[in-house]
């Protein structure tokens, strides 16, 4: 335990000792910032028509899934690439500690500076409800749903990036690995851009994946159990994955 947390507090420190980390939250910042401004617009043009909750007018913003596709990937296309760059990697991996400890204390580290980036929602959240003086805009339930959910999707896409990290040694191709993947699971969540199918099971299919409408009841204060297994399974499979990737160095 005492080897996965020092491998924790080590992932998570590398971020504050370079650039990489602060550009990062600069970036989430300032989407979070476009996001809120939106919001606003939308209070200020039609401040009575406007019933649903803030949690659902942000997620339903393109800069939420902007946040979540750019960021995902930047965030953790250090995570082996970096070490095996650096000539770290060996070093690492020689150390008194399983190759499991690793791949869950990286997928911890980068999950803990995900959860960080998105804390300032919860001041813009804050701010939209002082100025509105309406105390049922900011429901308590809803917004950890939301959260919840903004943690369930994380899970999934760093499982996702650590894997594509894993694959090699340039950060930048992990990077688009990871990008790619996720852009393609954010793209059949969209069942617009997909023909309609015609079969029930084809429906109920493209449902059950899609990320749009699964945050869509997180941001309204609905938690299906559905949604949990769905991430947390694809999480670990991708966790999976990622440790077969690392315990392949053997083979070589």
């Amino acid at each position: 335990m005492r080897a996965y947390l020092t491998l924790v507090r080590r992932e998570l420190g590398g971020f504050f000792i370079s650039l990489t980390g602060y550009v990062i939250i600069a970036s989430v910042l300032l989407l979070l910032g476009f996001s809120f401004t939106g919001m606003l617009s939308s209070l200020n043009n039609d401040p009575h028509g406007v019933v649903a909750p803030l949690t659902e007018l942000f997620y339903g913003t393109f800069y939420f899934w902007l946040i979540l596709l750019l960021t995902a990937p930047v965030i953790t296309m250090r995570s082996f690439a970096f070490e095996k760059w650096s000539g770290t990697y060996e070093t690492l991996m020689t150390t008194p500690v399983k190759d499991w400890q690793v791949v869950l204390a990286k997928f911890t580290g980068t999950m803990l500076f995900y959860i960080l980036t998105w804390l300032p929602l919860f001041g813009c959240i804050a701010v939209v409800r002082y100025l509105t003086r309406e105390p049922t805009v900011l429901d308590p339930w809803t917004t950890t749903s939301t959260f919840f959910g903004i943690a369930l999707i994380g899970c999934l896409y760093m499982s996702m990036g650590c894997f594509a990290s894993a694959l090699t040694r340039s950060q930048i191709i992990a990077a688009m690995i990871s990008f790619v993947i996720g852009l393609g699971l954010f793209v059949l969540s969209l069942r617009s851009l997909v023909p309609a199918p015609s079969a029930d099971w084809a429906a109920k299919v493209f449902s059950y994946i899609s990320l749009v409408e699964h945050m869509e009841d997180f941001a309204r204060g609905f938690v299906d159990t559905r949604h949990i297994v769905f991430y947390l399974s694809l999480t670990v499979l991708f966790l999976f994955l990622t440790l077969k990737v690392v315990e392949s160095r053997r083979w070589k």
